[in-house]
């Protein structure tokens, strides 16, 4: 069975960090692109950035999380990271990691696997 548990999430000032992870199981983690999504409430999935399967390019961050986010991931450990920093209020939603194999996209329904999220919010 595959499984993909995110981990991490919580209550943060806006400026405060946070590493996301999300450990998977059941599949061959280093052939698989891993994307993190995120959704907050009225809005629609939001790809935030993926990585490749084992040589860790990344793809673009969007100019929302663009400087501020970074993701990387352990073969070893079969877990993908996003590191979080200087958070603000907008970054407030639930965050997914999903995997496809080989490479990643960034539309979340050609994902083939999917987390239970980690709730994310930024609140003074």
């Amino acid at each position: 069975q595959v499984q993909l548990v995110e981990s991490g999430g919580g209550l943060v000032q806006p400026g405060g960090s946070l590493r996301l992870s999300c450990a998977t199981s059941g599949l061959a983690f280093s052939t698989y692109a891993m994307g993190w999504f995120r959704q907050a409430p009225g809005k629609e999935r939001e790809f935030v950035v993926a990585i490749n399967t084992v040589n860790g390019v990344s793809s673009e961050y969007p100019s929302s999380v663009k400087g501020r986010f970074t993701i990387s991931r352990d073969n070893a450990k079969n877990t993908v990271y996003l590191q979080m920093n200087s958070l603000k209020q907008e970054d407030t939603a639930r965050y997914y990691c999903a995997a496809r194999k080989l490479y990643w996209r960034r539309s979340w329904s050609d994902y083939e696997y999917w987390g239970q999220g980690t709730q994310v919010t930024v609140s003074s």
